[in-house]
């Protein structure tokens, strides 16, 4: 596991608002399984983890760069980071590459937006929205860093912290379509490890309000 004080990497957010459970199924327990979207995601990545930088219509852009944020104990690396100049100062724009299409949840903007505050703290520049790249629709989904998200970001940043910091990994909440999707899934056994859960629940409900 992350050992006190050890940052919280970057990708794990999107874990943990994915399924806190799977985050600790990964950063607690050390536990990973290949499926064909996890390998798929492997396969777009690789071009970004080259690293390195260039020029494209002007823009600077910076490939597998280092973040970290000391106020919320995270780090990890940005697929890409453009330096557009806005007033003549550059403005940082990160871009995260995933597979697949834009998500009804709101993890891969958590991770992208963790992203923008350390891109924050490092430059001291504003980062006012950053980019989604999904390689089923081969577009970007422009995404504003506002209120919301970044309360979510940060929410997400110490619900982690304190299930890595306690050493216990969440009991399920199966969700099907996403407990379907998920490479743990047999690892896991959401269903099997719910059942006695909710009984060990109910006996305890039971217990303290007595008979009916």
């Amino acid at each position: 596991m992350e050992a006190a004080g050890e940052p919280i990497p970057l990708s794990a957010l999107q874990h943990a608002v994915y399924c806190l459970r799977q985050a600790a199924l990964i950063h607690l327990e050390r536990l990973w399984a290949e499926n064909v979207f996890t390998a798929e995601g492997a396969v777009l990545h690789a071009v970004a983890d080259k690293g390195g930088g260039r020029h494209a219509r002007g823009v600077r852009r910076v490939m597998s760069l280092p973040l970290a944020s000391r106020r919320l104990n995270l780090a990890g690396v940005a697929d890409v980071v453009e330096f557009p100049r806005v007033g003549g100062q550059e403005t940082p724009f990160p871009i995260e590459y995933k597979r697949g299409k834009p998500k009804l949840h709101r993890a891969d903007e958590v991770q992208l937006c963790a992203q923008g505050l350390c891109l924050e703290e490092m430059t001291g520049a504003p980062v006012p929205q950053g980019a989604l790249f999904y390689a089923a629709t081969k577009r970007r989904v422009v995404v504003p860093f506002d209120a919301d998200l970044r309360a979510l970001t940060e929410a997400a940043a110490a619900d982690l912290a304190r299930v890595l910091a306690s050493g216990e990994t969440p009991p399920p909440t199966p969700l099907k379509a996403r407990c379907r999707a998920c490479s743990l899934h047999d690892l896991c056994r959401p269903e099997a490890v719910a059942r006695p859960a909710r009984a060990w629940r109910d006996r305890m409900v039971a217990a303290e309000v007595g008979p009916r």
